[in-house]
């Protein structure tokens, strides 16, 4: 299933080159992903769209290990499998249009039990060197509830003016 156009996983693995701070927010996350971790009793853990790996670095620190997976980065960039929670922050946005409903199903196809899914429903500070914005799909959290709710049943949502933070298992 592709979740992504070759030209533009091209412009993200440019920005991942040039941009040292491009793919590190999934530390920021990491007490809120081991919380979740833990109450769900998890034994496999995955960050979709893992970017420079700042998660699964505090993670291993904590004695938790997590597959990553970004198809803009090389050596991180093969379809994963399955984990029982899903880890998936700073991602959505970056999605092309197009593939919205397809990245949405595979994030459905890799989680076993529970989502974790933050977005950002601003545009960004940084910009692809064609000059679009590196949010591609800012949207409010309305217009993602439903295609989310399709796929997942929401246990907990917290939202604000620049994010939501989702939390859902798979629907059955």
């Amino acid at each position: 299933m592709q979740t992504i156009s070759e030209e533009y996983r091209g412009l993200n693995r440019q920005l991942h080159a040039q941009d040292p701070s491009y793919g590190t927010s999934g530390g920021d996350y990491a007490p809120a992903v081991l919380d979740v971790y833990r109450k769900i009793g998890a034994a496999s853990l995955l960050d979709y769209g893992s970017g420079k790996g700042a998660l699964a670095e505090i993670l291993k620190l904590n004695g938790v290990g997590c597959a990553e997976y970004d198809p803009a980065v090389e050596g991180k960039d093969t379809p994963p499998e399955p984990a029982d929670l899903v880890y998936c922050g700073d991602v959505a946005e970056h999605v092309e249009p197009a593939y919205i409903e397809a990245f949405l199903d595979e994030l459905m196809r890799v989680t076993r039990k529970t989502l974790l899914l933050v977005v950002c429903t601003r545009p960004a500070r940084k910009f692809l060197s064609d000059g679009r914005n590196a949010h591609l799909t800012v949207e409010p959290v309305e217009w993602w509830l439903p295609k989310l709710r399709a796929r997942f049943h929401m246990n907990e949502l917290q939202a604000d003016k620049d994010h939501f933070v989702f939390l859902g298992e798979v629907v059955v």
